[in-house]
């Protein structure tokens, strides 16, 4: 799949003239970092025909996280620290790769950054719609006034 993605990218604008917008690059990033091809995937931010936004970085870090690149991981959310500071992403997943690499101290630090910028992470959320009404659950809420009989059908 790499290959056929890397060979659409090219072909776009060797076959059909088309020149890739910023979410094509952020597509081939996304696409050789699940790969684990990481040094690929940081030649396309370092060599895209514009400045990389956050999302550019953002997306390599992701596959940084995935792979727990100890080397390149910091160097990419120092990036995205830099173009959007207040952006809890760069910091639960800087965060995960130490924690992964068993790297507690690390790991405790991100926090304590991410404490000091008084930068807050968004709570998870998740929607479903039943008889076309959408419901929408978010972390912590217990407001709901089904929740008993939803949490007993999901025990």
């Amino acid at each position: 799949l790499v290959d056929q993605g890397h060979h659409w990218f090219v072909s776009m604008s060797q076959d059909y003239g088309i020149t890739p917008i910023l979410e094509h690059y952020h597509c081939m990033i996304d696409l050789l970092g699940r790969a684990g091809q990481l040094v690929e995937a940081e030649d396309v931010v370092n060599n895209m025909p514009f400045q990389p936004y956050a999302l550019a970085w953002l997306t390599f870090l992701g596959a940084c996280r995935i792979h727990t690149d100890m080397e390149r991981g910091p160097h990419a959310a120092e990036h995205v620290f830099e173009l959007d500071p207040n952006n809890s992403a760069p910091f639960a997943l800087l965060s995960n790769i130490y924690a992964a690499a068993g790297k507690w101290d690390d790991e405790a630090k991100v926090r304590k950054m991410m404490k000091h910028r008084d930068v807050k992470k968004k709570p998870g959320c998740s929607c479903i719609m039943v008889n076309k009404r959408v419901y929408e659950f978010v972390v912590g809420d217990t407001s709901h006034p089904l929740e008993e009989e939803i949490y007993a059908e999901l025990q």
